[in-house]
């Protein structure tokens, strides 16, 4: 085991750009390829469906290089990890106890082959039981981790939509999976698709809506539309504004100055830095490297 802080180099760079970021206890590894990460999380009291569709689209994501986080519940997130694995790809598993502690229990097996092909992550102590308050902190760092949280089925109130809402606060994108009209489990999806979250049909619809330096990182993603992969984005070309290519501008005043929410900014700072444009400096300050980029 070991324990990242923030300021660490090896600290997961999605997370550590959100506020209050927390320490983590990580048995595994934590790589810098597990920025193209996301969450895909739902119903413990999951039906045949949504075990299936979870498990399928975390493996069509994972093949083609994309790390899937959950959080080792039962049903879609356990779904989402042996996805994950039976894909051949990596996956990180956020837990609402300590790191020495496994729940469900019946998952022990499980989190040892996460293990061993992505990380177990902790923000909390040794020891820590599975309480209740812990869950809506884990679910954060869920959101965190990841560029966009899937939810595949999922009650009115539950905590894959608490989730989603975190992560759309965040700047991350929102994704949801249509199910029956009848089922108890396919109000949240539809909630969530009604408010404007991306619907997804396969794991197509979540890779066309990721960052573009990401999205260009996903193997078989020339299927794509080309010209949506090399522009840049609304977010992408405000950050840039905020820039200079000689004045390093420290993360708060580069906030401030294009005026969108903390986590979108950190995010597309990152996207930026993945695609050449801004370079990230001791201190997080940040510099414009293309200024052509700005009129992109």
């Amino acid at each position: 085991m070991q324990i990242l802080a923030p300021r660490d180099p090896a600290y997961p760079p999605l997370l550590a750009a959100i506020t209050n970021a927390p320490t983590l206890h990580v048995r595994g590894s934590v790589r810098d390829d597990d920025a193209l990460a996301i969450a895909i999380v739902g119903a413990r009291r999951a039906t045949p469906y949504g075990i299936e569709v979870a498990e399928t689209l975390a493996a069509d994501l994972a093949a083609r290089g994309v790390t899937i986080v959950s959080g080792l519940a039962r049903g879609i997130d356990t779904a989402a990890h042996r996805g994950a694995l039976a894909g051949g790809g990596r996956t990180i598993a956020v837990l609402g106890t300590g790191i020495d502690h496994c729940y469900p229990p019946e998952n022990r097996a499980l989190a040892d082959r996460i293990a061993g092909a992505g990380a177990l992550v902790s923000q909390f102590a040794m020891g820590t039981p599975a309480l209740a308050w812990n869950f809506p902190a884990r679910n954060r760092t869920i959101a965190g981790l990841s560029l966009g949280v899937v939810v595949v089925e999922a009650a009115e109130r539950s905590g894959a939509l608490i989730t989603a809402a975190l992560a759309g606060d965040l700047g991350r994108e929102v994704f949801a999976v249509p199910g029956r009209l009848t089922s108890e489990t396919a109000r949240g999806p539809h909630g969530l698709l009604r408010d404007g979250a991306t619907l997804v049909r396969s794991w197509m619809d979540v890779v066309q809506e990721i960052p573009s330096p990401w999205r260009n990182a996903v193997r078989d993603a020339a299927v794509l539309d080309t010209p949506a992969r090399v522009a840049l984005s609304a977010d992408e070309r405000a950050v840039l504004g905020a820039l200079a290519p000689d004045e390093p501008r420290h993360i708060e005043d580069v906030i401030a100055r294009c005026a969108l929410p903390s986590g979108r900014v950190g995010a597309t700072l990152l996207a930026l830095e993945l695609g050449g444009h801004a370079r990230q400096l001791e201190g997080q300050r940040w510099l414009v490297l293309n200024a052509r980029a700005r009129r992109a």
